[in-house]
Parts: C-alpha cells; structure tokens; sequence
C-alpha cells in the first residue's frame, strides 16, 4: 500500500515530487511510502521550447528537460519509479484508492493527477463525474481538466497542473504540483502546516 501515488511526468508532477523527495528528513515522512507512474507519451511540454522558465536556459527544448527531470528524482532514490503505464481507471474504495493502469493494480491512500489537460481524461474509469471543460484553453481547442476546489478532487484525490484547469504555461503548472506537496505534508503533518526549503 502506498502513502501516495503521482500520476504523471510533467513539470507539476515532477514538482510535486520534488519537494516531497527534499523533505525526506522530517520525522512524519519517515515512514511514508510514495510512487510515481511517469507516464508523459501525450505531454504537451514535449514540443515546447522553452524561453521563460526560470532556472532553465533559453530554448531549452522540453523534452529534454522532461527526461532530465525524471531522471533527477529518479536518482534521488525517495520515490519509487513505476512502469510508465497510462491509468486507465481510479476506483475510491473505503479510505483508499485503486489505480489500474494498462498491466497493474495499485493500492494508495492518496493520488496526485497530473496528466495533462486532454479530452482523454474523460475515459478514465472513475473519473467521469468530475471531468470539466478546461476553461484556460485557447479559442476553439477542446481540452479537459478536474472539477477541484483548492486542487482537492475528493479527499485523498488531488490534481495539478494542467489537470487542475490551470493556465498552460510550465511555471504555473510547477507550482500547483508544489502546492499540493504542502498541502500532503501538512496532512501527514497532523494538519500543522508545513513545508520544506532545502538549506
């Protein structure tokens, strides 16, 4: 059983990540167990070229920073790499969550979306009742995201990113991968906020 499953490889996955790997060392983490199901085949950074991220240098192309990026926290050894399967449904059990993918089964207690804003979205089992239109697409571009509140789906489910319906633009979706880190942090936490810098 998982503590937390991420779902996805995109700079608000990656973010998410990020920042639970760096606060490892705090006492309520200790006994956390987390994974992550990298899967980015229809990532949107992919074909982007990047020129207004901070910390990452002009034209950086973003499929090598998406490849980079996993590989860092790869090798941080905090977070289990999973195969990168898409999801193909997420069943709410009592106080848990079943994660099917193409080949697996995961059982977690908490699940981070953070899978892009495709129409797709939609055909995920279990998902249906809280697909929304993404409401910060381009004109005449049909895309999806998770009706939330605060990037909380359901208790235990949380989205970021492009999945949240926030603006496509590779800063914005970090820091909502980032904010849902805290968010976990404080619940483990027994809901005394919290969050890490590392020194």
């Amino acid at each position: 059983m998982f503590d937390l499953l991420i779902v996805g490889a995109g700079p608000a996955a990656v973010s998410c990540g990020m920042v639970l790997s760096s606060a490892q060392g705090k006492a309520y983490m200790e006994t956390k167990k987390i994974g992550m199901i990298a899967h980015s085949k229809a990532s949107d950074l992919k074909g982007a070229i990047l020129n207004n991220l901070y910390g990452v240098q002009a034209n950086t192309k973003g499929k090598d920073l998406l490849e980079q990026e996993i590989e860092n926290l790869s090798k941080s050894g905090k977070i289990e790499q999973l195969s990168p399967e898409a999801i193909t449904e997420v069943v709410a059990k009592d106080d848990y969550y079943e994660l099917k993918t193409e080949n697996n089964a995961y059982e977690t207690k908490n699940v981070v979306l953070a899978i892009g804003h495709s129409t797709k979205i939609a055909d995920i089992k279990g998902l249906e009742e809280y697909a929304t239109p993404h409401t910060k697409s381009l004109p005449g571009v049909k895309k999806t995201a998770l009706k939330n509140t605060n990037l909380v789906v359901r208790p235990g489910l949380y989205v970021a990113g492009l999945t949240s319906d926030c603006a496509s633009q590779a800063a914005i979706a970090a820091g909502t991968g980032a904010d849902v880190a805290v968010q976990l942090m404080t619940k483990w936490n027994d809901g005394a906020f919290d969050h890490h810098h590392d020194k």
